[in-house]
């Protein structure tokens, strides 16, 4: 039998040289350079290029070739339909054009130019199709070959696609970097993101502020709707998160219900507040989940660096502990971190311990607060507030020691004493005032209320309708049978109901049709604006009154303090008012004293107009002025200015450096001054810390503080004023 050469079986296939195969055109271009007329080919190398072409035509792999300018001088067919072109048709095209760069798609390895032009061979190299609608990603392998003389005489080389590979490799990437639920970075993939910003940011001397976030009342999802009914919430809570933040990257959910954000080169105090407000606000609005209606709430810790630390470690940790200190002053809040944090956990840890017995040692007690008939001054009522007075520490704020107590579930033998304490002294009262008492959503959910009420009622003798339940919205987190019992039974005692904190984010006109309130109280958030110019609160607070008007209800507007809120009140129709416009809460002897006179009736006083918030402290701080450093005490501390004694005869329109500490400086011109106390008004007002407490927008970063240490031998220059007249410490 004669030999056969590829040529001959080039002379005898079809017309398209491409439709040969790779090895069959190779194999008779290759035999011409050589000059080789007919080189015999025996019946094994011809079995073996005869099974390399129906690898290719199989399509688990393909071949190519380039000239020595890296063109493409043969591709497999099918391979270029897959890219959306033909063969004859890539024929001439730089082999390198048929892939997108590497740095389009974040690969970390040397470039198919690079490795071209070096004359290199590559294996297995992962690249991806540059055609558009072709997603497919190839692992080309080539080497050059070259002729007598050592000229490059082009490349030959193969390819597999790896695409279902590749795409099994992100999902299981994505997996291991984000959260399967939300879509958010998940905890490690957040960590590695925070350690490489700080990293960065310490080089450059920026700044990065991170938030946790810890939903309230999830667990009360979870347990009356489910698991399902959970996972579907948090979905959207992190689609609420993302319309806020924006940025996807920068949001992770940690597990659970736990969030975190970091928000780089921000650390303005004031914006950050707004922005923990927004979410704050957003994430507390009603949710639909399967059907159902529910609502929970969000508590936010914000640390930034490099303040509050410039490691990740320490960062997390401050701003976990800025988060506790949310929780723990009423949730729904947020708050910064600061260095006295760290005592106040531990102050709380103690004060829990000590509340336990709180009740035993007899250290409660309840005052009341009037509230008042707006048009005729006369007290018709009086809401019960507890009172704790350690033996220590003193009086503690409500605000404190409640939350601890729904923490430690100490609320409910707490809320069953106030109870019964407010009914045995209301029977005690002549005529017939109301007295309110508060009801927390732990006491709501225990089915032992009504029992309990009933037991106080029928112990004490009160008849059923002056006692009035005060409810927080907040009792709405489901629409439930168990809800609408609830009330049912309530009612069903005689009792009046009232709708507390009104309008503070939980807010549902439904629930208004079937729960029997006698009374919407509308919150003081509403009442501390509606005066300010350009408010929209009067408006807001119109609108409820209307609606009460509709559904025959009273209204009560909580915390009037100035008489312009009043007047305001009184013509929006508002038919009860309680502050301090009228009253601050009265012992039990003095309510007694008044009621004993007859009608109770109290003529109104307090400022002509709404101010800011003053906070009565007495708080050392710095007041730095030229090179000297005072130590003063601040006596009130409002967003605008502050009361400060312990310098003697200081000018008017002197200028002083505030020292809150811990980077926190403020200038402030000297208004009034009288011996050794003096009002000062704030260059730049102060911001609210999320916990009913001030602190300034920026802080002086500790980079500046080191480079100014530094530059002046640990002597760090403060600016100087100038002042008429000489004055001295007290």
């Amino acid at each position: 039998m004669p030999s056969r050469t590829i040529s001959d079986d080039r002379e005898e296939g079809a017309a398209d040289e491409g439709s040969r195969g790779f090895f069959g055109k190779f194999g008779s271009r290759m035999s011409r350079q050589r000059g080789d007329a007919s080189p015999p080919v025996n019946l094994h190398t011809r079995d073996a290029l005869l099974l390399l072409q129906n690898y290719e035509e199989s399509g688990r792999g393909w071949f190519w070739a380039t000239d020595a300018n890296g063109r493409i001088t043969y591709i497999t067919d099918t391979v270029a339909k897959l890219m959306g072109r033909s063969a004859n048709e890539l024929v001439g095209t730089a082999f390198t054009e048929l892939f997108l760069p590497v740095d389009s798609h974040g690969e970390r390895q040397r470039t198919l130019p690079f490795l071209m032009t070096k004359q290199s061979k590559f294996d297995e190299l992962p690249l991806r199709s540059a055609f558009e609608g072709d997603d497919r990603w190839w692992a080309i392998s080539g080497s050059p070959h070259f002729d007598a003389n050592g000229r490059l005489g082009g490349w030959r080389g193969s390819g597999t696609d790896i695409t279902a590979h590749r795409r099994s490799a992100e999902d299981a990437s994505r997996l291991a970097m984000y959260d399967s639920l939300t879509g958010l970075a998940n905890r490690f993939n957040i960590s590695k993101k925070l350690d490489t910003t700080l990293s960065a940011f310490a080089q450059q001397q920026r700044s990065c502020a991170i938030m946790l976030l810890d939903l309230d009342r999830f667990k009360q999802v979870n347990d009356t709707l489910g698991h399902p009914a959970g996972d579907a919430l948090l979905k959207q809570v992190a689609e609420r998160l993302l319309k806020i933040v924006r940025d996807k990257e920068m949001v992770s959910r940690l597990g659970g219900d736990e969030f975190q954000i970091i928000l780089p080169d921000i650390e303005d105090r004031g914006r950050l507040g707004d922005m923990a407000s927004d979410i704050i606000n957003s994430l507390s609005q009603p949710y639909s989940v399967e059907g159902s209606r529910c609502i929970i709430g969000v508590s936010v810790g914000v640390a930034i660096a490099p303040f509050d630390g410039q490691t990740s470690d320490d960062l997390v940790r401050n701003a976990d502990l800025a988060l506790y200190a949310a929780k723990g002053n009423g949730r729904g809040r947020f708050s910064f971190y600061s260095s006295d944090l760290h005592q106040s956990a531990e102050d709380r840890r103690v004060l829990e311990e000590d509340l336990r017995d709180a009740l035993a040692r007899g250290e409660m007690e309840l005052s009341y607060q009037p509230v008042v008939n707006a048009k005729s001054n006369t007290v018709t009522g009086v809401e019960a507030l507890i009172r704790w007075t350690h033996p220590d520490r003193g009086v503690i704020s409500p605000g404190l020691f409640i939350p601890i107590a729904e923490e430690a579930n100490l609320i409910w033998p707490l809320g069953e004493w106030v109870l019964r304490k407010a009914c045995e002294d209301a029977v005690r009262w002549p005529g017939d005032l109301r007295v309110a008492v508060n009801v927390s959503p732990i006491q709501f959910a225990n089915a032992d209320l009504p029992k309990v009420v009933a037991n106080a009622l029928a112990t004490t003798g009160l008849p059923a309708d002056r006692l009035e339940l005060e409810i927080t919205e907040s009792v709405f987190l489901a629409d439930s049978k168990e809800t609408a019992q609830m009330f049912k039974a309530l009612k069903g005692l005689g009792v009046r109901l009232a709708l507390d904190d009104f309008g503070t984010g939980y807010s549902s006109l439904g629930y208004l049709q079937s729960a029997p309130f006698d009374k919407i109280k509308i919150d003081q958030s509403f009442v501390r604006g509606a005066t300010v110019p350009g408010s929209r609160n009067g408006a807001i607070i119109a609108a409820i009154v209307a609606l009460a008007e509709a559904l025959e209800m009273e209204t009560t507007a909580e915390g009037i303090e100035s008489l312009d809120q009043l007047d305001l009140i009184r013509k929006l129709n508002v038919s009860h008012v309680q502050g301090y416009v009228y009253s601050k809460p009265v012992s039990q002897n003095e309510l007694i004293e008044h009621a004993d006179a007859g009608s109770w009736t109290i003529k109104p006083a307090g400022p002509a107009k709404q101010r800011n918030d003053r906070f009565s402290l007495f708080r050392k701080v710095g007041a730095v002025h030229g090179n000297h450093r005072y130590s003063v005490v601040i006596r009130n501390l409002s967003a605008t200015g502050a009361f400060i004694e312990g310098i003697l005869d200081v000018p008017v329109g002197t200028q002083f450096v505030i020292d809150f500490g811990e980077g926190q400086l403020v200038t402030a011109t000297v208004r009034r001054s009288m011996n050794h106390q003096q009002g000062v008004q704030f260059e730049q007002s102060l911001v609210s810390d999320g916990n009913g407490g001030l602190c300034t927008r920026h802080r002086v970063s500790p980079y500046l503080i080191a480079a100014a240490a530094q530059q002046s031998g640990s002597q760090i220059a403060l600016p100087a004023f100038t002042t008429t007249s000489d004055w001295k410490p007290a």
